[in-house]
């Protein structure tokens, strides 16, 4: 029987299918739904001896994995992937058919009715038909004075444009008023960027070896498909054409994800929530209404606490839900980096004195030097290796709590304040340089900000003589242990039980058991 169903889809092969529904769950469903017969004709391989196994009104749902062929004949008991090779061998003997590749992908089609896009070469000549425009005419280029009504296609209004002449026989000819897809410029623009002033070529083979691939590319989640497909493609192609040296377009790649911002329900009128009574957040886009004006959060926060905002607020590849309270807090964070350091600028002054050479001695600016280097080497690691930015941010953050400690102990020198608080405007320049800038010249720290390298970390910093145990006792915990990094883990568990918190915890009482993670912290059980 023939029957005619919506999921046969007509650019599929030839647009009919034969319908296998004990193997395929679509055929399935329909065959239970219409009452069509089900018919095994593979069967799992540990059932294929089986009657039960083999009676297709007992399916729950299509066998859809490798088996052994049943009800084919002189097929059976065969593998059914070694089947499939036999099976067309048989026909192919006979004459009944032969085999082929069916591609899943479809011609391209380019064309749009839009201004934005590189026009089709294309005349249309009554005389000679269709006719391409010669190599030595090219590019066509888009005219200046086209009309922008939102009817109809902008070129077809354009008659200098459209009216031509033929490249054959020079009669009277109308350009094709269709743009390619504008995936077709964005698929090689980066190589044009390789040569931007080249007049005679899209660009110089030279000039694109040198500087291809991109070493970094950037782009949104949206463009993460498509986009970098298309582009794979013609570099390829290109590469086939002895137009380039490269394969591949880009090195590394880092898709940002999308602003989100919660919405009002346009049925309900109100904040959308989802089942637990949470607020949803969607893309910001002008049909929810849920954007926000960046040039409102410019004008009452300054530049820097949007920019620091955006990037602190989540992984740069991850979605980021916009949050007003969020950019209070980098607001506020930014005004305490600036009180900070205008109120310690003799500290600053101290540092430019010694040049930045002050050498810790005693443990409070050996913490603040160990704090110093340790924010250096993650946010360089974070921003160079990782691009996590929000962690670079946070660890800027971390440097800040442990200068604005370090502004007020008598046992840190004002040299060694100074050059943290050096380190944090550098640290904080490539997120926030407005306020950066700004420090920096009110500091007195030399050059201009944007020309001073990036602060790189004495690796001999990060040794600690000291670490900071954490004792506990049950596992709650009960006071902090300083002891030298050298320690044995016995030394440290006698220290541990001499402590005077864990003492009085333990009331007398010996310990069950006391277990110790190195570096970290001991746990008196008992």
């Amino acid at each position: 029987p023939i029957f005619i169903a919506n999921f046969v889809l007509m650019e599929y092969g030839t647009g009919t299918i034969m319908a296998v529904p004990a193997h395929d769950q679509r055929d399935f469903e329909f065959a239970r739904k219409y009452g069509v017969p089900i018919k095994m004709v593979i069967a799992p391989p540990d059932r294929a001896g089986d009657p039960s196994a083999l009676d297709g009104s007992q399916l729950q749902a299509a066998y859809v994995e490798p088996g052994i062929m049943v009800h084919s004949a002189q097929f059976d008991g065969l593998d059914s992937e070694i089947a499939k090779a036999k099976i067309v061998e048989f026909l192919e003997e006979r004459g009944y058919g032969k085999r082929c590749v069916q591609y899943k992908l479809r011609d391209w089609l380019i064309s749009r009715q839009r201004f934005w896009g590189t026009p089709i070469p294309i005349v249309y000549c009554d005389r000679c038909g269709i006719v391409p425009v010669p190599e030595d005419q090219l590019p066509v280029v888009l005219p200046e004075n086209a009309k922008f009504t939102g009817v109809g296609n902008p070129l077809a209004s354009v008659p200098e444009f459209v009216n031509t002449s033929c490249p054959k026989c020079s009669g009277p000819a109308r350009r094709e008023t269709d743009t390619m897809d504008t995936f077709v410029d964005s698929s090689w623009y980066f190589l044009r960027y390789c040569d931007p002033q080249n007049s005679s070529a899209p660009f110089d083979i030279e000039q694109a070896s040198k500087w291809m691939p991109v070493d970094q590319y950037i782009g949104g989640i949206e463009h993460a498909i498509l986009h970098l497909l298309y582009s794979r493609f013609f570099v390829k192609a290109l590469r086939d054409l002895g137009l380039v040296r490269v394969s591949e377009p880009f090195t590394r790649l880092l898709t940002q994800g999308m602003v989100t911002n919660t919405y009002i329900d346009k049925q309900t009128g109100k904040l959308a929530v989802d089942e637990h009574g949470r607020p949803k957040y969607a893309k910001m886009s002008k049909s929810l209404g849920n954007g926000v004006d960046p040039l409102e959060i410019v004008d009452k926060f300054g530049a820097d606490t949007a920019r620091l905002f955006i990037l602190f607020a989540a992984p740069a590849e991850k979605e980021l839900e916009w949050s007003d309270r969020g950019v209070e807090g980098c607001y506020r964070f930014l005004n305490r980096v600036w009180r900070l350091v205008l109120s310690n600028l003799d500290a600053c002054a101290e540092a430019n004195r010694l040049n930045g050479k002050c050498s810790p001695t005693t443990r409070a600016e050996r913490e603040l030097n160990y704090a110093i280097h340790w924010a250096i080497q993650r946010v360089q690691t974070e921003i160079e290796e990782r691009h996590h930015f929000n962690t670079a941010i946070a660890a800027a953050m971390e440097l800040q709590n442990a200068l604005q400690a370090a502004a007020s102990n008598p046992e840190v020198s004002r040299a060694l304040l100074g050059f943290g608080l050096r380190m944090l405007i550098l640290l904080l320049f490539p997120f926030a340089p407005h306020i950066t800038s700004e420090l920096w010249e009110r500091a007195g720290f030399g050059s201009d900000l944007d020309s001073e390298p990036f602060p790189t970390y004495d690796p001999a910093a990060l040794v600690r003589d000291e670490v900071e145990i954490v004792l506990q006792h049950n596992g709650k915990i009960r006071s902090r242990l300083t002891i030298s990094a050298s320690a044995t883990e016995e030394d440290v568990r006698k220290a541990a039980l001499a402590d005077e918190k864990i003492r009085s915890s333990l009331a007398g009482r010996e310990p069950k058991k006391v277990i110790y993670v190195p570096g970290k912290l001991v746990n008196v059980v008992g």
